[in-house]
């Protein structure tokens, strides 16, 4: 086992399945994980019928968006996913869909949404119609990149997050002084903030963002000492709190 993140307490506040691979990464390196989920997955029946045959790609930009969307397919509709290409917004998206067995045609270098609209038409100036997976909380990037350049596009929506009211969250902060506390997107920030969370602001804390939309958020609700991961991924967070350790 490693020493780099030696006793340094860490918050993790994302989703519960999520969390167990954030936990171990951090006692591997020696630190101290505490879980405290601050958000739910619910996976929902897309309102409307979708034919997998309209479409020529499915853009996926997140491991809940896969799960969510193949467990609502039928096995008629799967057959039909052979003929479509798929799109992912990074390597963990990534290797969900593969857990699946297919392939991803389309991956940003850069792990964003942002990205993936600044990429993909350069590639691909001719897409056909996409078939966008989404939760009801996801950014309107895609979408509203799609309607500015003209591209055909469907959006459903497989998945919901909602705060975790059950959260232990004051318990956590009063219990524990924490080295880090972890955001992996903007709903963590603000589960965090509406779970009593924003008194804990003026304390300072070490802020570690999965990426520059979690990092805006945390700006937004009063952080000031924010590390964000190089690549943005767990690993890229652990990396950055690995780091900021080193010149502590």
């Amino acid at each position: 086992m490693s020493s780099r993140l030696l006793e340094k307490k860490v918050l993790i506040t994302r989703e519960k399945s999520q969390a167990k691979v954030f936990t171990e990464k951090v006692k591997a390196e020696g630190g101290i994980p505490i879980e405290v989920p601050l958000l739910k997955i619910e996976c929902m029946e897309p309102k409307e019928y979708i034919d997998i045959q309209n479409y020529q790609w499915i853009f996926f930009t997140s491991t809940n968006g896969v799960h969510c969307f193949f467990k609502n397919l039928d096995k008629s509709a799967l057959s039909l996913m052979k003929s479509v290409r798929i799109a992912a917004v990074g390597n963990k998206t990534e290797e969900a869909i593969q857990q699946y067995g297919f392939n991803v045609h389309f991956l940003p270098e850069q792990y964003t949404a942002d990205s993936m609209t600044d990429t993909f038409l350069t590639e691909y100036p001719e897409p056909g119609t996409i078939l966008l997976v989404r939760g009801n909380r996801s950014r309107d990037v895609l979408p509203e990149f799609f309607t500015k350049r003209n591209v055909n596009y469907d959006s459903i929506e497989v998945y919901e997050t909602v705060h975790n009211i059950e959260s232990k969250l004051m318990e956590a902060l009063n219990t524990h002084s924490f080295d880090f506390i972890t955001f992996t997107s903007p709903s963590t920030v603000e589960a965090f903030v509406k779970s009593h969370g924003q008194t804990y602001i003026n304390n300072d804390p070490v802020i570690v963002c999965i990426g520059t939309t979690t990092e805006a958020k945390a700006k937004q609700v009063g952080f000031e000492r924010i590390l964000v991961a190089d690549t943005f991924t767990v690993d890229g967070m652990i990396e950055a709190m690995i780091n900021f350790n080193k010149r502590s």
